[in-house]
């Protein structure tokens, strides 16, 4: 309880404290604002003033008034004696001396403006600048202080301020504000304009107020609590950015923003009887690195800058990753930064690990191959090593050569051996004395990739398809409990995941992600697979026999999506087609993608429309093709253990060339995306609930 702010006040109940007019019933008679009737507010690019939520703006002012300026503005205070005030969620601070906001977790060149808040504009309830709020507020006080307020909070519905003369009045820089009551003040603008309209409208028969006045409120619409406060963090986000981040720096913060933002809207929708919160926050790494300096900029040429500075910042990415000298730095930026962001969040929210909080990673593009090659320990150098050792092998064996060169080799390769023996000895030695920190200072609960080229460089790097179900095949499950790849259909950098696991999932269409608005969408496990291209004869079958020729729910082929009039229900019912499948070259892939139309649409009968509809459907579709039996009809054989490939579903008019070059960074702000990620998260949080509730009964 600072400055008389009575915070008894603010624990009352909102709704009671509001009244028709926009206004608030005040204390009986007119004294110093209390810190509940105060807000503050932050302004971002320039755009309109935001409130703090109240748990923040009451926060703000106690820190204000600790700085010795009081009530109402004026008078210099101590400005180190105040901490910075956390906000947002934690992710800003605001430091209340300069009257800024900065972010926590990440660099920012702008800073963000703060404001006190006053007196407000009717309807808007935007906030006067600070030095007229200040000006009208000691007037106001000087004017009126310890006078009764009236009774009736609806005065100005009983008695309208038409023909009323002001009992006073204050003339500021280019407006004067004039109070016909304690309760009923407006500001008028000085402009020449606006005195001749005052004018006309009166003579009209117009009262001044009406005519051109703004009605200003005194305190803010709503109390500020210390009960409206955001929910605690349960899960952080690390959004991981891939290539191109040299050309704009800010970028991933500002993407990062955009999903943040969209999945507020889908927690306040969806999510908002929980008690927990989904934070994300940007892993900007590829700043800090220096790697060869402006070197490719100086062999640049100029005519062709613009265009190239494009293909440098993204494709040259890939081309360092690639090369031994650069990927080292590359892995280690982001690995320093991950570790970081997350021992700094501890350290801020100490009751995030003791409360088992979780964290997920959402990585773009190249970065998906990074954070993977972070999380596996994947190492070139190793796999170089395995290959010369395999040469040097075949070399003795196979070249003829002279007694004295042979004796030699051999001597050679026994020395290498033991070499490599001492190092392993060595190596283990080390190991048990001294015990080497995780690469990563947390475990990986999901990763979420999006628009990843992952699949086409495990695939260069030889990884092959088995015949067991498991993600451990490509990432163990010790190492990362879940991995989801999104991907929007025609994105040209995206690639595939479940072919590698199991072969026949090549003919199998990704899962398609649920529109945002969809009404009880059938749950992601309870979708069965269904075929991208029954027609092709199944991979992994070893005969040519024909499936049976009459087209049954589980062999006719998916709608071909072209019909764009047709209803969200229906076209959410076709499967995918032309997904980039493993091996293809880029020209295979484009063709393939595009060239989605010369298909023979087929008629598939649809369900009734809505989620009973789905469900049918869901029924009906076939198992994986797979090898046929004599009878014609397909043998189930093995599946996933949990599906990895998840589309999104193309829009309704898009032109598919046009989504292919704006679709690899369409994922950011997208509802479906942000409610598929949340979904994933929630259910795991939700399940981990039930489960120690049952542990307990």
């Amino acid at each position: 309880d600072s400055g008389g702010s009575g915070f008894s006040l603010a624990a009352t109940a909102l709704p009671e404290r509001r009244r028709p007019g926009g206004g608030r019933p005040r204390y009986e008679v007119v004294r110093e604002l209390g810190a509940e009737e105060v807000r503050w507010f932050y302004r971002e690019d320039r755009k309109t003033w935001k409130p703090f939520i109240g748990y923040d703006s009451l926060r703000i002012e106690l820190a204000f008034r600790a700085l010795g300026s009081g009530g109402g503005g004026g008078g210099a205070g101590e400005p180190a004696a105040v901490e910075p005030v956390c906000v947002r969620s934690g992710l800003y601070e605001v430091d209340v001396a300069s009257a800024e906001s900065y972010p926590v977790y990440w660099n920012q060149t702008e800073k963000i403006p703060v404001m006190r808040g006053q007196w407000f504009i009717d309807g808007t309830w935007q906030p006067l600048e600070e030095e007229e709020s200040n000006l009208i507020e000691q007037e106001h006080l000087n004017r009126f202080k310890g006078q009764q307020l009236q009774e009736s909070f609806d005065m100005e519905i009983s008695k309208p301020v038409d023909g009323k003369e002001a009992i006073h009045s204050l003339k500021l820089s280019r407006n004067h504000v004039d109070w016909h009551s304690v309760d009923e003040v407006y500001l008028y603008s000085d402009a020449t304009t606006s005195k001749i309209a005052r004018t006309v409208t009166q003579k009209l028969g117009f009262s001044k107020a009406s005519s051109s006045g703004t009605r200003l409120h005194r305190g803010y619409v709503e109390e500020a609590t210390l009960e409206d406060k955001p929910p605690q963090t349960s899960h952080i986000v690390f959004v991981v950015h891939g290539i191109g981040q040299k050309m704009d720096q800010g970028r991933i913060i500002k993407n990062t923003a955009m999903m943040r933002d969209t999945a507020r809207k889908v927690e306040e929708k969806y999510f908002s009887n929980l008690a927990t919160h989904v934070e994300f926050l940007p892993v900007e790494w590829r700043s800090k690195l220096t790697l060869d300096g402006d070197t490719v900029d100086s062999i640049t040429p100029d005519k062709v800058r613009g265009l190239r500075d494009m293909l440098n910042s993204s494709a040259m990415d890939i081309m360092y990753y690639t090369s031994p000298l650069y990927r080292d730095e590359l892995v280690k930026g982001l690995q320093q930064e991950l570790n970081r962001l997350y021992s700094l969040f501890c350290s801020r929210n100490p009751e995030f690990e003791e409360k088992g909080g979780k964290v997920s990673i959402v990585s773009h593009s190249l970065g998906c191959v990074i954070t993977y090659d972070i999380m596996t320990g994947w190492n070139p150098v190793r796999l170089y090593e395995q290959l010369l050792q395999k040469e040097e092998e075949e070399e003795l064996e196979e070249r003829w050569m002279s007694y004295e060169e042979q004796r030699l080799l051999e001597e050679l390769y026994v020395t290498k051996q033991r070499l490599r023996e001492i190092e392993e000895r060595l190596h283990e030695l080390k190991a048990s004395t001294i015990s080497k920190p995780p690469v990563l200072k947390f475990k990986v609960e999901n990763f979420f990739c999006m628009g990843s080229p992952l699949a086409v460089f495990l695939a260069l790097r030889g990884i092959r398809p088995g015949t067991s179900g498991s993600q451990d095949h490509i990432l163990p499950r010790t190492i990362c409990n879940r991995l989801l790849n999104i991907f929007h259909p025609t994105d040209p950098v995206a690639y595939r995941l479940e072919p590698l696991i199991l072969k026949h999932y090549s003919n199998i269409s990704p899962v398609q992600i649920h529109w945002y608005n969809t009404a009880n969408p059938l749950p992601y496990e309870h979708m069965k697979p269904s075929f991208l291209n029954p027609t092709k004869e199944a991979t992994s079958a070893p005969d040519s026999e024909s499936a049976s020729a009459a087209p049954s729910p589980t062999t006719s082929p998916v709608m071909v999506r072209r019909h764009y009039g047709e209803s969200i229900t229906n076209i959410g019912k076709a499967s995918i087609l032309g997904a980039a499948s493993i091996g293809k070259g880029l020209g295979g892939m484009l063709f393939s993608r595009f060239g989605r139309s010369s298909a023979t649409p087929q008629t598939m009968e649809t369900g009734k429309d809505g989620p009973e509809g789905d469900e049918k459907k869901a029924t009906t579709v076939g198992t994986p093709p797979l090898p046929h039996s004599s009878s014609g009809f397909l043998e189930p054989t093995v599946e996933l253990e949990h599906r990895i490939d998840f589309e999104l579903r193309e829009g309704l008019v898009e032109s598919r060339y046009w989504s292919a070059v704006t679709s690899h960074t369409a994922y950011w702000s997208s509802l479906d995306i942000a409610l598929f990620l949340l979904t994933f998260m929630y259910k795991q949080d939700q399940e981990e609930t039930d489960k120690s509730n049952l542990d307990t009964l």
